[in-house]
């Protein structure tokens, strides 16, 4: 049986989402991030050394890193499910979105996060005003830039393809919806980017992502 470790408002929830799409059966181990660090359980350090979620089991296999899991659950369960055939356009795409939901568009969006706690968080009231001074230069000259340039990147790729890896739902547009989220929660994402909005009105709109939320729990993210 697959288990997945599930941490309340994370990367975790696309987890759900993708055995929802595949029909798998699973069951949910569910941790909560501390109200005021926002970390996660020391808890799932027993699961995996770093206590990150997600983290799912499957038998003697433990696989961490929602990207990670997201290819073995699809090469191990899909039978050709939610991924393009070996040597197209279209999986070349897929691999590279796979990739890039973490390592490219999540980077600028957490930091955003940070200082956006710096800006707004508790700090003696000598240090306030210089703590506030540098984290607002520092989002308005670099990160709310990245952010922007990422967000118009993916609006000119979803103004040529429907999904991220072609015209097929796939995987990859199961990995890029935190990004998005996050983004649409947090960073500006709104009507100016028609396509980025219909995107995540569409997989809102999928049976397979209501099942996820409604074993998942509440989803802080979608507000």
């Amino acid at each position: 049986m697959i288990v997945v470790h599930h941490l309340n408002n994370s990367r975790s929830q696309r987890v759900l989402w993708l055995l929802e799409e595949l029909g798998l059966e699973y069951e949910i181990v569910r941790y909560q991030r501390d109200p005021k660090t926002m970390l996660a359980p020391p808890a799932l350090r027993a699961i995996h050394p770093l206590g990150k979620s997600p983290v799912i089991t499957d038998g003697d296999v433990t696989v961490a890193e929602s990207g990670a899991i997201v290819e073995y659950l699809v090469e191990r369960y899909g039978n050709g499910m939610l991924v393009p055939p070996p040597g197209t356009a279209e999986k070349r795409r897929w691999t590279y979105f796979m990739h890039y939901a973490e390592g490219s568009a999540m980077t600028p969006l957490l930091m955003k996060l940070v200082f956006d706690r710096v800006e707004s968080g508790p700090a003696p009231f000598f240090v306030k005003p210089v703590a506030r001074a540098i984290a607002h230069k520092v989002k308005s000259m670099y990160i709310q830039p990245q952010i922007e340039q990422h967000l118009d990147y993916l609006e000119a790729e979803l103004s040529q393809h429907l999904w991220f890896a072609g015209e097929q739902f796939s995987a990859a547009d199961i990995q890029m919806s935190f990004p998005l989220e996050a983004a649409a929660a947090r960073a500006g994402l709104d009507g100016r980017r028609p396509h980025l909005r219909a995107f995540l009105d569409r997989i809102h709109a999928r049976p397979a992502f209501q099942r996820a939320l409604e074993r998942g729990g509440p989803y802080e993210l979608l507000k």
